[in-house]
């Protein structure tokens, strides 16, 4: 009998791998030679980082974040959160000055799974409108407005095994030109791989959606028709779609029985990109009495070393219960060549 479980569990595991693989022999091909592309995909937005936890662990949170922190790394982590509903504000200090807000909302439904809301905002300020003929300014000024906002189901399948799914819906706004479309993330989490307590593995697939055109009035160009007695007319010029930053990531975590007062977590995400180089994503985190939390991390690009403006990550957190309510409280820095450093803060509270 113990023969025969056993085996139904090596069966199990194998047809995982598989799948895993498999993805990664498609993916590599389809996504051959993405450094060759960089900066030729679209809706960069969807690329920028959000939970402090994940960026001050290098990024590599992927497959043992829950609760609203895995909203961003990945969606499968939701269905594992500890309360019953969460809610988690946060803010980035992003690079050349833009702000990055961020806000979310989640609920779990016995039976059902979890649902989560969640908006990102970038605050990227005024802009002065130049034009050919006042390269120094008209005077007039223009605020680009870039939003993502999502929708998330995660369920928990067994006890080892939770997958989920986000739709993000895309806005950007640019003076006199605007753009929308949609991208989908999917991701799976499994816990204590080979019977292993403490080992999980996640893969998520990001930003797979259809190609975005901009359009309105800033495409309008007067032009004369040759051979037409008529005045110069207005015409539209017909923008070139765009591709979003699709990637793939592959994660492992572990975390080992330390005591009853200290937790340490080790984790490693590879990133395959569509649109710029590989990268590798390590990160770890001590916690002591499940109330304060120290962390570290460090993120590269071989590929594209001397391109790659990420490197070391670091910070900090807190967890309370105030009244019944659990209150977290977390702080990241990472690090950014030619700019300044990302300064990263949130607040979150479970019910």
């Amino acid at each position: 009998m113990k023969s025969s479980l056993i085996g139904v569990k090596m069966k199990k595991l194998v047809n995982l791998f598989t799948v895993i693989f498999t993805l990664l022999l498609m993916l590599d091909v389809a996504y051959a030679g993405g450094g060759n592309r960089t900066g030729t995909g679209g809706a960069a937005e969807l690329l920028i980082p959000v939970g402090p936890r994940g960026i001050a662990m290098g990024e590599a949170s992927i497959s043992t974040s829950n609760g609203l922190e895995s909203l961003f790394w990945n969606p499968a982590g939701i269905a594992r959160m500890e309360n019953s509903s969460q809610v988690l504000f946060s803010h980035m200090s992003y690079i050349a000055d833009i702000g990055v807000e961020y806000g979310a909302v989640s609920a779990n439904f016995e039976g059902f799974g979890a649902l989560a809301l969640s908006v990102k905002a970038l605050s990227i300020g005024d802009i002065p409108v130049t034009t050919t003929l006042s390269p120094d300014g008209t005077g007039a000024t223009f605020s680009p407005q870039m939003l993502v906002a999502g929708l998330s189901y995660s369920r928990q399948l067994t006890d080892n095994i939770s997958i989920g799914l986000t739709s993000n819906f895309i806005s950007e706004t640019l003076g006199d030109v605007s753009a929308s479309g949609v991208a989908f993330n999917v991701g799976i989490i499994y816990d204590n791989l080979a019977d292993l307590n403490g080992l999980s593995i996640g893969v998520v697939l990001k930003n797979i959606g259809p190609e975005m055109t901009y359009s309105g009035t800033g495409l309008l160009t007067q032009a004369d028709v040759e051979n037409l007695n008529r005045p110069p007319q207005y015409y539209t010029v017909n923008a070139a779609s765009f591709e979003l930053p699709s990637n793939f990531q592959l994660a492992a975590g572990y975390k080992p029985v330390i005591n009853e007062m200290s937790s340490l977590e080790v984790t490693g995400v590879y990133q395959n990109n569509n649109f710029s180089g590989d990268e590798t994503k390590l990160g770890a985190e001590y916690g002591y009495n499940n109330t304060f939390f120290v962390r570290a991390g460090y993120q590269f690009a071989v590929q594209e070393s001397d391109n790659y403006i990420y490197g070391l990550t670091a910070g900090a957190g807190i967890s309370y219960d105030v009244g019944g309510i659990d209150v977290k409280i977390d702080y990241a820095f990472r690090d950014v060549k030619y700019f300044d450093g990302n300064h990263i803060f949130s607040v979150s509270l479970g019910f």
